[in-house]
């Protein structure tokens, strides 16, 4: 089964690629001839995601795929949360969105963060939501290089290494995007 995803995030796409199930393939957008950016002006992830979803299923009339993810800090009152890709600005730069979260944390001794994953699936124009979440803390500075985002800061609860640190077979067995995806498989192979 194809089904379009709402993004041309090569990053994301690998990672998603990684966990779903056969017979399940993800096209990127740009595929299905969708290359401009979609607006992400909602105020929830869970509207974000189905804004995306619903802005390329409009386009195609194809089965479609959408995520928004949110970094969810405690000290912060949530932020950045729906705001978290771009945090530090439109360009929406990582080393300048962890910048501004470190800066921002420096005087907070709890660092308690986690990061949360909204998936939203129309399927035969029907529409579904999926959640999944992953607890951790912010650490004080960058480590590792694999990953994107805020991986670097990342420190998931029960870890001794960041998600920028992590092999992406452990990050894709336990992550946030890990956890909704495994509950849209259990759907999916409910349905096929």
């Amino acid at each position: 089964m194809d089904i379009i995803i709402a993004s041309n995030n090569s990053h994301k796409i690998k990672e998603i690629n990684a966990v779903l199930q056969e017979p399940v393939r993800l096209i990127p957008m740009s595929e299905a001839g969708i290359n401009e950016d979609i607006p992400e002006n909602a105020k929830t992830l869970e509207e974000n995601a189905l804004e995306k979803a619903r802005y390329v299923h409009r386009r195609t009339g194809l089965n479609v795929f959408a995520d928004d993810t949110g970094l969810e800090v405690v000290a912060l009152n949530g932020a950045p949360g729906v705001h978290s890709a771009r945090y530090a600005g439109q360009d929406k730069n990582s080393d300048n969105n962890i910048d501004k979260l470190l800066r921002e944390l420096e005087s907070y001794e709890n660092r308690k963060a986690r990061f949360r994953t909204v998936i939203a699936l129309i399927l035969n124009n029907e529409e579904y939501l999926f959640e999944g979440i992953i607890n951790g803390r912010i650490i004080t500075e960058k480590r590792g290089d694999k990953g994107f985002g805020y991986d670097p800061v990342f420190l998931p609860d029960n870890e001794d290494c960041t998600f920028a640190e992590m092999p992406a077979e452990r990050k894709n067995m336990i992550s946030h995007r890990a956890n909704a995806i495994q509950k849209l498989n259990d759907f999916l192979s409910s349905r096929l």
